[in-house]
């Protein structure tokens, strides 16, 4: 997979979890994706949720791994 199938393919995920986050008062931006490890910023109410680990990695991981198995980890940088 290319890097821009691999940029698509977290987009897509992203897409798929962004109404989730948006009907907390959240959100997620993709800030990078470097040597399989995917970069990004939860905004809103995600930023100070007591639960934003287990979204990032039950949620926002899980899926960005279904649609780029290829990514072994993902990062929210505050």
């Amino acid at each position: 997979m290319t890097a821009q199938e691999t940029h698509n393919n977290v987009e897509k995920a992203l897409d798929e979890i962004r109404p989730f986050l948006i009907s907390d008062g959240g959100n997620i931006k993709l800030l990078s994706i470097e040597d399989a490890i995917v970069k990004v910023q939860l905004e809103g109410a995600c930023t100070g949720c007591s639960v934003n680990q287990m979204t990032l990695k039950n949620g926002v991981e899980a899926t960005i791994k279904k649609y780029a198995p290829q990514i072994q980890e993902v990062i929210n940088v505050a």
